[in-house]
């Protein structure tokens, strides 16, 4: 006859398991992980088509133009502003003529420079005008 403990052994009835594995989760993860990481070098990049500038056909708001060309000699211009006045200038003279030709605190400058210029020059003018507190642009060549 069984013993008691025996017995017992047997008719024990099975506990529900509330716990995950979590292994097989891991080990699914992982291959995916190695597939993506073997293909990603064989895509090829995907390329940026960026939009080209063109020419607008509205009128631009009033602005004042500072050109500076090659050997440093500055003039100052009115555009869209109904007469169109220009100014040749000395670098001393650029924020008094800048101050005196704005017909509103808020019409920008835009600066056009010739392209063999030096960096230095164009930013010191930059900088000139942005201590007065002007809204500044620099003016390029559209494409085309």
């Amino acid at each position: 006859m069984p013993s008691n403990s025996q017995r017992s052994r047997g008719r024990r009835s099975r506990r529900m398991v509330n716990e995950i594995n979590v292994v097989p989760y891991i080990d699914v993860m992982l291959v995916l992980l190695v597939i993506f990481m073997v293909t990603a070098p064989m895509l090829p990049p995907g390329a940026i088509d960026l939009p080209t500038a063109g020419r607008s056909s509205t009128r631009t708001d009033p602005y004042l133009e500072v050109q500076v060309r090659k050997d440093g000699d500055l003039r100052v211009r009115t555009v869209n502003a109904g007469e169109s006045q220009s100014i040749e200038i000395r670098r001393g003279e650029l924020a008094a003529t800048v101050a005196a030709m704005r017909a509103s605190p808020e019409m920008p400058v835009a600066i056009s420079a010739d392209k063999s210029l030096s960096y230095e020059t164009v930013m010191d003018i930059l900088g000139e005008l942005q201590r007065m507190n002007v809204r500044t642009a620099l003016m390029v060549k559209p494409a085309g």
